[in-house]
């Protein structure tokens, strides 16, 4: 028998079936969906990555019947037929739904076991299980539009780019390791024993040297790799757009960067976003939400109550950390009555814990300034006014106070306002909040190490009339980094680069290099910028990150094809894994144990 393969072409995605098809010839291939045995008839659900069609096999045709009564679910069939009205039995939940093939001709191409779990949307199979088997997760309908969207967008990013007179170009997998940031991947070298190639955290100086070979404008879509602790929202590999331009200005790179999302926005998604995109400074960020990527969608702003409180209370906490050179913060919530004793006396004080805080304090205001809870009698009624004033806060709201260091009570704060934002509804899934951040600090200082440390990076150049301020006082000085924050998310982040040789060499030293240090870890890149480097500046934008929130999923692991777990393994090939003691021989390494 002559395969239906060899024979006769797909006709076209199975989920691309309409009315305007009906009588036309077919062949479908896919995979088994469903079936259904009816009164001699027999209905499969045959599936491809564009959707499923149901082909109709009846019992007239012995062959293609009995066939199809041994179908399997995920068995790769074909079948030719011709495309016939469902008639009174049209489906309207789905776009193929008012055909069927009516077959005439049926092969099995390949047989399956029986999957782990049902290949279908809405079915909530264990995670260990899914990457174990992601091949099959994979064909989920979910995932298979997420990676179409994927592709969607990525063909868009190039488009954009390469039509602004961007080149596409290639920095290499196998790189130096400057360990500034988190820790490099390592490879060991063969060829030179005792010595290894790392795996690039970001193209980071090649794109620089790119500008500094007169290239102009350089994008790549890329991968980079960071051996760090795992969170929800990170891999060790992961997908970067990068960029970088000669002779431009921030004001270019905001309005370069604006066009794409918008862009992409309305390619994609059919949405307008309105330019030019909100601008905020760190400091106002860090004052107004605890966080350098406050989500904008919803208000809850913070409010410092430091000098409203100095001098003016008892409460010890307060007293306390205003002692102790630290600052009292509060957020007030309007819908006061939306939140229980447990969550005052549990959930907001488990959660300020998380992120170093000793306790909440709150307080209720009712009726004609009167104020309840453990903060209330320590606040003399002239106090309570005062506060509320500050706080704009009203009958029936709820005030929640952290007093602590700054960067505990920030970030305290600023996850309480996300879970209040939760609880009341706030996060609207269909609004795009995009915001700028901008004047990063230069430095932030390693209490541990006892060290300046740069805040992005250390070729990330000073705001010109800060340069002055390098050696006089380094936590001072800001830098021309920028953030482009979507929904509460980091998308990318970017800066003007440092583009004279005797800036960087101040700012290495900064960041406690020795001479000898920044030969043997930046000698090429130093010696680069001595001839002849253009002012330039770039962005590194998250891929994976922009996916997820396009395609509105839960997780990277649902925008990234073959994802690692928490602890930074594949559960489908099991990497990593040890290796042949021949291999290691030869790389001159041992393993331990």
């Amino acid at each position: 028998m002559t395969s239906i393969l060899h024979t006769t072409r797909r006709t076209q995605g199975n989920g691309a079936y309409r009315a305007a098809d009906i009588g036309r010839q077919v062949a479908v291939y896919g995979w088994v969906q469903a079936y259904r045995h009816h009164g001699g008839v027999v209905f499969v659900d045959v599936r491809d990555r564009t959707g499923f069609v149901q082909i109709r096999c009846e019992s007239d045709r012995a062959a293609v019947h009995a066939l199809a009564l041994s179908l399997r679910p995920e068995w790769v069939v074909a079948a030719t037929g011709k495309v016939i009205s469902r008639g009174a039995n049209v489906n309207p939940k789905i776009p193929t739904g008012e055909v069927e093939v009516e077959v005439d001709g049926l092969e099995v191409l390949s047989e399956a076991q029986t999957p782990p779990f049902e290949i279908k949307d809405g079915v909530h199979a264990n995670d260990d299980l899914r990457l174990q088997y992601r091949y099959l997760d994979l064909r989920r309908p979910e995932l298979n539009r997420n990676f179409a969207a994927r592709s969607q967008v990525t063909q868009l990013t190039r488009k954009y780019f390469i039509d602004n007179g961007f080149l596409e170009l290639e920095t290499p997998i196998l790189t130096k390791s400057t360990p500034e940031g988190a820790r490099d991947y390592l490879v060991p070298s063969r060829i030179h024993p005792g010595q290894f190639y790392a795996l690039p955290q970001s193209p980071q100086q090649f794109k620089q040297l790119f500008m500094m070979a007169g290239m102009d404008r350089y994008m790549q879509i890329c991968r980079c790799f960071r051996d760090e602790d795992l969170r929800a929202d990170r891999q060790p590999e992961f997908t970067q757009l990068d960029l970088e331009l000669s002779f431009a200005t921030r004001e270019e790179l905001y309005e370069l960067m604006e066009g794409y999302v918008a862009f992409v926005w309305k390619q994609f998604l059919g949405v307008e976003v309105p330019l030019p995109l909100r601008r905020m400074t760190y400091a106002e960020a860090m004052d107004n939400y605890g966080c350098d990527k406050p989500d904008l969608r919803f208000g809850l702003p913070l409010t410092d109550l430091t000098e409203t409180l100095r001098g003016q209370t008892e409460f010890r906490p307060f007293v306390a950390a205003l002692e102790a050179g630290g600052l009292v913060k509060a957020l007030a919530i309007a819908d006061g009555a939306a939140f229980s004793r447990k969550d005052l006396d549990v959930t907001f004080p488990q959660e300020a814990a998380a992120h170093g805080a000793k306790g909440v304090a709150w307080a209720r205001i009712a009726a004609a300034g009167e104020w309840s809870g453990p903060v209330a009698k320590s606040l003399s009624p002239e106090l309570r006014a005062a506060l509320q004033d500050r706080l704009g806060a009203a009958e029936g709201a709820l005030v929640l106070f952290v007093a602590d260091k700054p960067a505990v009570a920030n970030a305290a704060l600023a996850r309480l306002r996300l879970v209040v934002g939760e609880r009341l509804n706030l996060l609207d899934k269909n609004r795009w909040a995009f915001l700028w951040v901008t004047d990063f600090p230069m430095f932030e200082y390693d209490e541990a190490e006892g060290r300046w440390a740069a805040m992005h990076h250390p070729f990330t150049s000073p705001r010109p009339d800060h340069l002055e301020r390098l050696e006089r006082d380094p936590g001072a000085v800001l830098a021309q980094a920028y953030d482009l924050v979507l929904n509460g998310t980091e998308l990318g982040g970017g800066s003007i680069r440092i583009h004279q040789s005797d800036v960087q060499a101040k700012v290495f030293r900064l960041l406690g290099l020795s001479d000898d240090q920044i030969r043997a870890k930046f000698g090429f890149f130093v010696d680069a910028l001595q001839y002849g480097t253009p002012p330039h500046g770039g962005i590194a934008f998250g891929l994976d990150r922009m996916m997820m929130l396009l395609v509105g999923a839960d997780s990277l692991r649902d925008v990234i094809a073959f994802p690692k777990t928490a602890r930074a393994t594949c559960l489908m090939s099991e990497a990593p894994c040890t290796v042949e003691p021949k291999q290691l021989a030869e790389l001159h390494i041992a393993a331990a144990n």
